[in-house]
């Protein structure tokens, strides 16, 4: 899967495919129409990154909490079934002390080992969510000069 790639950054000059003037002269002599054009080009390449680099991150990220979310579930069915054999057990031996009772203790032990065994692996895996990273950080190098300003807006 190919990852959108941001350009140098900041004062590094615009693509020369771009057609975007580099010098104050070439600004000059640009019509008002083609500096707008420029502008809204690059605004909307950006935009189109950003959606696809938080597309690809979520996809990413989301495959992880799936599969904790699958480990939690095998957890709480574990731990179903050791509340299941616990009962049956307390029954039994209420019931009837004999071997059958203990015999349902020992499958739920096992289960409840089962169940914190997948606890474990499901609290591992969700601490490695970690949540849109990589747009966060790209959105926060977007120029400040694109993002509004109200206190220092005055009619």
């Amino acid at each position: 899967m190919t990852m959108p790639t941001q350009g140098p950054g900041p004062g590094a000059g615009y693509h020369p495919d771009a057609g975007a003037p580099h010098t104050a002269d070439e600004v000059k002599s640009s019509s008002l129409g083609d500096l707008m054009r420029q502008v809204t080009t690059d605004l909307s390449t950006l935009m189109r990154q950003e959606v696809e680099l938080a597309k690809a991150e979520i996809r990413q990220e989301g495959k992880k909490a799936g599969k904790a979310a699958g480990l939690f579930g095998g957890a709480g069915f574990g731990g179903y079934m050791v509340a299941l054999f616990v009962s049956i057990a307390v029954w039994q031996f209420l019931d009837n002390v004999m071997d059958s009772g203990l015999a349902a203790l020992i499958v739920a032990v096992i289960w409840a080992a089962v169940a914190a065994a997948l606890y474990s692996m499901a609290k591992k895996n969700a601490q490695h969510v970690r949540g849109l990273k990589q747009t966060n950080d790209s959105v926060q190098r977007i120029p400040d000069a694109l993002k509004p300003h109200p206190e220092g807006v005055t009619r």
